[in-house]
């Protein structure tokens, strides 16, 4: 993948998990949810590349499925974004 598209992803996922926090703290929600701030932090700095078990954690923290956590990263994503080369 290329380096650009990995950005635009990243910055998608930090973005929807920063919206979907709301009010609550990095803090307080990685302790509910067994995943640490500084791994919250550095998502919603795009700096990050989650594991698959931090998506799992993270839709379950915000009540989601996965297809819907995936859908709520997808509103993030440019209009015409797609992963495969054109």
């Amino acid at each position: 993948m290329q380096e650009a598209k990995k950005k635009i992803i990243l910055s998608a996922i930090g973005k929807a998990v920063k919206r979907l926090r709301g009010g609550k703290s990095q803090f307080m929600l990685g302790a509910e949810y067994d995943i640490p701030s500084s791994v919250l932090s550095d998502l919603e700095r795009f700096v990050k590349d989650p594991q698959l078990t931090t998506i799992f954690k993270l839709a379950g923290a915000f009540g989601l499925s996965l297809s819907e956590f995936a859908g709520e990263i997808e509103k993030e994503l440019p209009e015409d974004f797609s992963v495969n080369e054109e």
